[in-house]
């Protein structure tokens, strides 16, 4: 029996970002749908929405926000060779 190989993010509708907040803490790999991304924003939506979320974490672990220093893109995962 052949193994399923395991589908990408960009082919789910995600991409992936890495996320560094100004405290100097990182998060990898925080998923945001594609739909709000492109456009004249560009990934200015994919801020918004991690910041929205920051917000919603925070309000229920009782802290206050993390605020995001930088917002880049995850390197794309390497296809990995599915053995039979």
């Amino acid at each position: 029996m052949a193994k399923r190989a395991k589908s990408t993010p960009q082919e789910r509708g995600t991409i992936l970002f890495d996320v560094v907040f100004e405290d100097g803490s990182r998060t990898s790999n925080r998923r945001i749908p594609m739909e709000i991304l492109g456009g004249l924003d560009g990934d200015e939506p994919a801020r918004q929405l991690i910041e929205q979320q920051e917000a919603e974490i925070a309000e229920k672990a009782g802290r206050p926000p993390r605020i995001v220093r930088s917002l880049t893109r995850s390197a794309k995962p390497e296809p990995k060779v599915v053995r039979d």
